[in-house]
């Protein structure tokens, strides 16, 4: 006689988190189907920090009354580090983000962390990726010291270690990268381009400033700057990538490669059911500073995903390879086979 087993645990559906550089992208992001946006200030206390993008006050507070008559949450990144002695505009966009109704702040430093955590008890804290907390011991520090209700997970653990993450932390939500961009430095602590520039992608908010970046047509294709320092070179029928260094074609040994890491971008549609699984709370698309098309299109994509898994149903098929950096995509880390 055979025993029946249990059926399994129902699957929790996860927030779709998604980026908003404008008000025109938040209202896109919405109405594509996101549950949450992030958004940041037109300022350098947000690690976003480019000319055309980002809210005022006045259209953070209309971008919130949208969102919440649609029933979605704002999330604000204040996730710079403050100048050392000058933390003034980095506890005015706290304050901002209390008086708005902000649902949660999104905080790396942790001198603003314990500002906030003291000064806005009832402000909802999330500790952002720029912390680079990736480890139960480190992450529950923050959520017992400081009262941190969500990790943004550092993209540089594989799917099995994020379930024994979440395994060890509960309550403690965490949220993970599906889908965008990807940087190989130590989350929040990259100084790369700030050698080129003199502008430091933690405190300035921009890495590979946008009037720092120069393209340069020629017979043979295009080369592209930084700072006055030749990136790469590509040919007319090469997908140009953004011009930073850790994915600058460099010569090593007379050969001509990507020493860090080739422009791609990270894409987990394919195994949506393994996070799932894995009970993770929130998937983040990055791309602030991208267009509404863009947001549009992913936004779709992972609604489509994320409802078919709990539907139990096959994961659609869907090709973003048109918006992704090189025209490639990788899980990163999630299903590393290296050590």
């Amino acid at each position: 006689m055979t025993t029946a087993q249990p059926a399994p645990a129902p699957l929790t559906r996860p927030e779709l988190v998604c980026p908003a550089g404008t008000p025109a992208a938040l209202k896109s992001a919405i109405d594509a189907g996101a549950d949450c946006v992030y958004v940041g200030f037109r300022d350098e206390t947000n690690a976003r920090n480019f000319p055309g993008l980002n809210f005022n006050r006045r259209e953070l507070a209309e971008g919130i009354e949208y969102a919440h008559g649609k029933g979605a949450k704002v999330l604000v990144a204040v996730n710079t580090f403050p100048r050392a002695g000058q933390p003034e505009i980095w506890h005015r966009a706290v304050a901002d983000c209390d008086e708005l109704k902000a649902d949660a702040v999104i905080l790396a430093d942790i001198g603003l962390i314990d500002h906030a955590a003291r000064h806005h008890p009832n402000l909802r804290l999330h500790l952002s990726v720029q912390a680079a907390a990736s480890n139960p011991d480190a992450i529950r520090f923050y959520a017992d010291r400081y009262g941190i209700k969500r990790v943004v997970l550092p993209r540089v653990l594989t799917v099995q270690e994020i379930a024994e993450v979440n395994a060890r932390i509960a309550p403690i939500e965490t949220e993970v990268f599906v889908f965008g961009g990807l940087c190989v430095m130590a989350e929040g602590r990259c100084a790369l381009s700030s050698y080129a520039t003199g502008q430091s992608p933690n405190i300035n908010g921009a890495c590979s400033p946008a009037s720092d970046v120069r393209y340069t047509e020629t017979n043979e294709g295009i080369t592209s700057e930084l700072g006055g320092f030749t990136i790469n070179k590509f040919a007319h029928t090469e997908p140009a990538g953004y011009p930073t260094l850790c994915k600058g074609r460099f010569i090593a040994n007379d050969k001509a490669s990507y020493l860090f890491e080739e422009p791609t971008s990270l894409n987990t549609l394919a195994i949506l059911p393994d996070l799932i699984r894995a009970g993770v709370t929130a998937f983040k698309i990055e791309g602030r500073q991208r267009g509404r098309a863009y947001v549009a299109a992913v936004v779709g994509a992972f609604r489509q995903g994320v409802d078919a898994v709990l539907a139990g149903k096959s994961l659609p098929d869907i090709d973003l390879d048109r918006i992704t950096e090189g025209g490639k995509q990788t899980t990163g880390a999630y299903e590393k086979a290296w050590r």
